[in-house]
């Protein structure tokens, strides 16, 4: 990208920055992705605490596995990656797309966040999708919604439909840039979203290792984790350099 580049941005009225943040985004804050080494998700395989299968054979051990992931997002922090998107809407309209069930983009202050996996931090009936709670503590086995049914992690499993991917694909065609941050897109649909950026808007791909990309043009790669990699993008949008 031209060094003036940034100054064209912002020589303009905001524009819509929409960015895909992903597993990488969130692991400099200590919380693990299942990709990382050896296909497992804190030493679980994905198979048996993360698909509906899982829940109706052993709902006990998917309860304990997201019991857990939920005690370790409240410990941890957002990072100067977080912050660094969150600092990036005073001089943009930014979306953030996050296939991330933590709480750490909003907690660095970003406001408008999609999140395309579900969230942590609430729990849903069983039956219900639309019975949503907000939960900090444990569910246990007997822990019913208002309809009587089991309450569960508002988390779309693997296996499961996403609805929130009709919601995203407005937001990426309308976007006048579009991030990509710690994502090896490879999970679908979430993946598909960058074949919906319009024809030749800029295109960052933030990653410590950049995945095979085709039939995208104007691409900028910043090959480096998410922490250093949105200080570059910053840098490369505003001018500015950032450090929290």
């Amino acid at each position: 990208m031209p060094e003036s580049m940034a100054f064209l941005f912002l020589g303009m009225s905001k524009k819509k920055l929409v960015v895909l943040t992903g597993a990488g985004i969130s692991a400099e804050s200590g919380l693990k992705t299942f990709r990382d080494s050896d296909g497992l998700w804190e030493g679980y395989n994905i198979e048996d605490v993360a698909t509906p299968r899982a829940w109706r054979k052993d709902p006990q051990l998917v309860l304990d596995f997201y019991n857990f992931r939920r005690k370790n997002v409240l410990d941890a922090k957002p990072n100067a990656a977080h912050y660094g998107l969150a600092a990036l809407q005073t001089d943009f309209d930014v979306t953030i797309i996050t296939q991330n069930i933590d709480d750490l983009h909003e907690r660095a202050g970003s406001r408008n966040i999609l999140h395309l996996h579900g969230e942590i931090l609430k729990m849903r009936s069983e039956r219900n999708e639309y019975l949503i709670y907000e939960i900090k503590d444990d569910i246990k086995i007997g822990d019913k919604a208002e309809d009587g049914f089991q309450l569960r992690p508002h988390i779309v499993w693997f296996e499961e439909p996403v609805p929130k991917i009709e919601e995203a694909i407005p937001i990426v065609q309308a976007a006048d840039i579009f991030a990509v941050v710690g994502t090896s897109l490879v999970v679908y649909p979430a993946a598909g979203l960058l074949q919906y950026t319009r024809t030749g808007i800029p295109v960052f791909i933030i990653d410590k290792k950049i995945p095979p990309i085709s039939s995208v043009g104007n691409l900028t790669f910043i090959e480096k984790p998410a922490t250093a990699g949105i200080g570059d993008l910053l840098q490369l949008l505003t001018g500015q350099s950032f450090s929290h």
